[in-house]
């Protein structure tokens, strides 16, 4: 049985609820987009741990570290609101149906290969990745009530972005 009074103003902290008073306000898209980005940068971050043993090309190996660098703390601070707000956070194995997730075969694909056949398909599918990452962002922009979840949806969407640019000119050259 959910206790869902404890969220009520009379149990914020006191000490901070001057400072987080903004960050209280929530709406179900805001919910939506952490639950569902929590597992979306996850699996990236998956993707990620993978490119130093099986890389190549050096950027590849670079841009995996830098992406692994800002999608770990975004995880956990995605989780820490959902606590906040007193919302469950994703439960495992949910988000095979988001935008730009892979599936289980072509992760099986990307364990499996090394050298220059790695780095093109890291590169497909973390463009693809990237790109439902941007969109579930936007939707966050635009749908969203949560001052801080609308500004880390614009970063994502702003870095991602960048990052997709950088990912195709790799694949060109690659």
């Amino acid at each position: 049985m959910a206790t869902h009074g404890a969220m009520g103003s009379s149990g914020a902290p006191t000490a901070t609820s001057a400072t987080a008073q903004p960050s209280s306000v929530v709406n179900d898209a805001d919910v939506m987009f952490a639950q569902m980005m929590i597992p979306h940068h996850e699996q990236a971050v998956e993707m990620a741990d993978l490119a130093p043993a099986r890389a190549a090309d050096p950027e590849i190996k670079e841009l995996a570290a830098k992406i692994k660098a800002a999608q770990a703390p975004e995880i956990q601070t995605m989780k820490g609101w959902l606590t906040a707000w007193g919302r469950p956070a994703p439960e495992a194995g949910m988000g095979h149906d988001m935008p730009g997730v892979m599936s289980e075969e072509v992760m099986a694909k990307l364990k499996a290969a090394k050298g220059a056949e790695f780095d093109k398909l890291f590169a497909q599918q973390m463009i693809a990745h990237h790109e439902g990452a941007i969109e579930m962002a936007r939707t966050e922009q635009a749908d969203g009530a949560n001052p801080q979840a609308k500004e880390l949806a614009k970063a994502i969407e702003t870095t991602q972005r960048a990052e997709v640019e950088q990912l195709r000119k790799l694949l060109d050259r690659l």
